[in-house]
């Protein structure tokens, strides 16, 4: 259970900033001039590049490891976060956007696969059941606080505030996540 908990501390950064990112983000394309249209584009621009790498990032981390994925797509979304940041055109967020799809496939493919590999067999829905909570404890912050923060203190700010949180869980992941 130790590392289902290390994991999910590691990992409550990027919850908290994705749920801070994604309640402001058709907002954001809104204030850069995309359409209702476009910004419909956005979004199913990243799933189709989800649909592809998922499978992709599945299999490697059978190969190199759950750790290593992990790593590279809480240093991926911080950098995604970051370009997010200086974006001024859907020129701009449209490759951004490829590699966000490929972050959220390797991510939701490969984490639940390390809660399965560190779980008994009997214990893995309880394991699943409690990273979920650490999900929805992030996504319960996350908005409020990005929708406070880009009031506050804008977009493009908000976005290079979650950049650097999700480094601080980089390096909680590096430190605490122990793979077998």
């Amino acid at each position: 259970m130790k590392k289902l908990y290390l994991l999910c501390i590691s990992l409550m950064p990027f919850m908290i900033c994705s749920g801070m990112i994604y309640s402001i983000f058709s907002l954001y394309l809104w204030e850069l001039g995309m359409s209702i249209t476009q910004i419909g584009i956005v979004y199913t621009a990243s799933s189709l590049s989800g649909i592809i790498f998922a499978p992709i990032f599945g299999r490697l981390s059978d190969k190199v490891g759950r750790k290593p994925i992990i790593i590279l797509t809480m240093a991926s979304f911080s950098l995604i976060f970051l370009l997010y940041s200086l974006s001024r055109s859907i020129l701009h967020i449209f490759p951004i956007l490829i590699l966000e799809g490929g972050m959220w496939a390797a991510f939701g493919a490969v984490t639940p696969a390390f809660i399965a590999d560190i779980a008994k067999e009997r214990e893995r829905g309880e394991y699943m059941g409690i990273y979920n909570q650490t999900w929805y404890t992030g996504w319960a912050i996350g908005p409020f606080l990005g929708g406070f923060l880009a009031d506050s203190i804008g977009f493009r700010l908000s976005y290079i505030i979650c950049s650097v949180v999700l480094l601080i869980g980089l390096i909680l992941v590096m430190r605490l996540v122990r793979e077998d």
